[in-house]
């Protein structure tokens, strides 16, 4: 018993330094108050994770502070991901390290979810109703972090642009752009903040796509 307890206590201290720089650019008192027990819910056990059940396992008396959390307007997360992409570059990053690009599919039902639509959905492997999104990973020393993780708007959002103001797309982003061009523009983020690798890595899909492959030889990249 008194392993377990010192193990978790370690564990949440380990957590607490991870956390802290992001903390520190997040701007208001009450995100950096509540962001902790977010993600600790996020990380906790049990199958459900919407707020109420996140609370009662956090030991909350209600999810109301979880809820002023998560449905506060927009702000810019730019400076999360400028944290996130120093910390793997100083934990992986190198002439050695590999960036992999994927996609991963979030199985939906209903039609209000961004960017929802009837696409492959590799956890299930077939066509599904669901979300697409293109994912980024820095990987080095048998060691993979996630660095990147942008959703794909499919066409028919983006020739229904009320369906996409009622799910709040920003204008900014009804566009059309294709997973390649996802992926490139979130690897000139990474390389802008500092990331450094020697190859990418990418499925079948990328490979396929003459633009995506003349993008990574413009970028000098293997």
């Amino acid at each position: 018993m008194e392993a377990a307890l010192a193990t978790a206590v370690g564990s949440a201290c380990d957590l607490d330094l991870w956390l802290a720089p992001f903390l520190d650019v997040l701007g208001r008192k009450t995100r950096r108050t509540w962001a902790p027990f977010y993600v600790r819910g996020l990380l906790g056990p049990g199958e459900r994770k919407s707020l109420q059940p996140m609370a009662m396992q956090l030991g909350l008396g209600g999810h109301d502070q979880l809820q002023h959390f998560i449905a506060s307007p927009a702000w810019d997360d730019a400076p999360l991901w400028a944290v996130l992409a120093h910390a793997a570059d100083r934990m992986v990053g190198g002439p050695d390290a590999v960036l992999v690009i994927d996609d991963t599919a979030l199985p939906k039902k209903g039609t209000l979810a961004v960017g929802v639509a009837r696409q492959y959905c590799g956890q299930l492997g077939k066509q599904a109703n669901g979300q697409a999104l293109v994912s980024l990973t820095l990987a080095g020393q048998d060691v993979p972090v996630a660095v990147g993780l942008r959703l794909f708007l499919p066409g028919e959002w983006i020739k229904d642009p009320d369906r996409c103001a009622a799910a709040g797309v920003p204008d900014a982003e009804i566009v059309s752009r294709s997973k390649g061009d996802i992926a490139l523009a979130e690897l000139d983020r990474l390389w802008a903040a500092g990331v450094r690798f020697g190859t990418v890595l990418a499925e079948a899909g990328y490979g396929a796509s003459a633009a995506f492959r003349h993008g990574l030889d413009e970028r000098g990249l293997r």
